[in-house]
């Protein structure tokens, strides 16, 4: 059950590559899910979402926005996509999110500036060419601060992936050849344990989407871990009742066989320290 990331680089040609390597395994692709979910648990139009993570957000919109939402409701998407298989997944930070699962081909498509300037002219019917650079320069500004926003690396780092292929020198076909060939190697098949830890990091992704979801559990910011369906809550609270709520959220979530609840309430002296300063 083949699980594919590939980055999402404007004018890159990776969009083709994705549906060719799709058409080429018989696997299903990450299409408009993602955007049409957070749009409907955010109660939020996609145009919005869309303006955010290309950076043509205005600064009403970054301002009201809750980044940190998208990030969490945009992760628990990518992990159920992946915990299903046979799938390729574009962009939304699957390649980062997706690393530490060893079947799964994390892939970088990249190619020159000047290419994918041409690239975004002849898709636009335009020959206004400091247009079509300023439109690849801020795509690439918003892809790098959000991936160093949300995950703490620098957007490009070769080690960040297990192949990077470069567009101006290798075809779309060739390309799909090259990841088709990576996923049939020992490295990357697919086992009991890689597939378990696949469904422990989906269960997490699930459970911080629940905490969002929830009033009381919102702004809970604690440590999860999920082994085999049985989920741990380690951490620091500022009350019994936060603490009894993240328990009760946690529980509730599909997937969820066990909750030992480590989390502490923060001491009376402690709090009055904090709001002090």
């Amino acid at each position: 059950m083949p699980v594919i990331a590939i980055t999402q680089e404007m004018g890159s040609l990776a969009k083709d590559v994705g549906m060719q390597l799709a058409d080429a395994l018989k696997l299903d692709t990450m299409r408009h899910e993602v955007v049409e979910r957070l749009s409907e648990k955010m109660n939020m139009p996609k145009s919005v979402i869309r303006r955010l993570r290309e950076g043509k957000a205005g600064i009403v919109e970054r301002l009201t926005t809750d980044r940190q939402k998208i990030a969490v409701y945009s992760a628990e998407e990518v992990f159920e996509l992946a915990n299903r298989g046979n799938i390729v997944l574009r962009g939304w930070g699957a390649t980062c999110m997706l690393r530490p699962v060893p079947h799964v081909v994390g892939v970088r498509i990249t190619r020159s500036f000047e290419k994918r300037v041409d690239w975004l002219m002849e898709n636009l019917g335009t020959d206004d060419r400091g247009f079509a650079e300023d439109e690849i320069r801020r795509s690439d500004e918003a892809h790098a601060a959000r991936m160093h926003q949300q995950f703490g690396v620098t957007w490009g780092d070769p080690l960040l992936y297990d192949l990077v292929l470069n567009t101006d020198r290798v075809s779309v076909a060739s390309c799909v050849e090259l990841i088709t060939q990576l996923t049939r190697r020992p490295e990357f098949e697919e086992t009991e344990a890689s597939r378990a830890m696949l469904a422990d990091m989906t269960l997490t992704a699930r459970i911080r989407a629940a905490f969002k979801d929830n009033e009381a559990t919102r702004d809970t910011k604690v440590t999860i871990e999920s082994h085999g369906g049985h989920v741990s809550l380690q951490g620091i609270v500022i009350s019994d009742a936060e603490r009894g709520a993240a328990q009760q959220v946690a529980a509730a979530v599909q997937g969820v066989t066990g909750v030992d609840n480590q989390l502490r309430v923060m001491s009376t002296s402690r709090r009055f320290t904090s709001a002090k300063y």
